[in-house]
């Protein structure tokens, strides 16, 4: 998953949930290179709470 494949959801994570650019970067580098969801990785590594987790899905 890349950042290009779905600018919903990262438009959505930046705008209503105030993840900073640096961190969404991060997060998509990881995607990339492992099998994993963006906001798993984003819950994984401290970015958004259990809460936040929950509205994204």
């Amino acid at each position: 998953m890349n950042a290009q494949s779905q600018p919903q959801l990262i438009e959505f994570l930046r705008n209503q949930l105030a993840i900073p650019t640096d961190s969404l970067k991060m997060a998509v580098r990881y995607t990339e290179s492992s099998v994993g969801s963006l906001p798993m990785v984003l819950w994984q590594y401290g970015f958004i709470d259990i809460n936040q987790l929950e509205e994204v899905f």
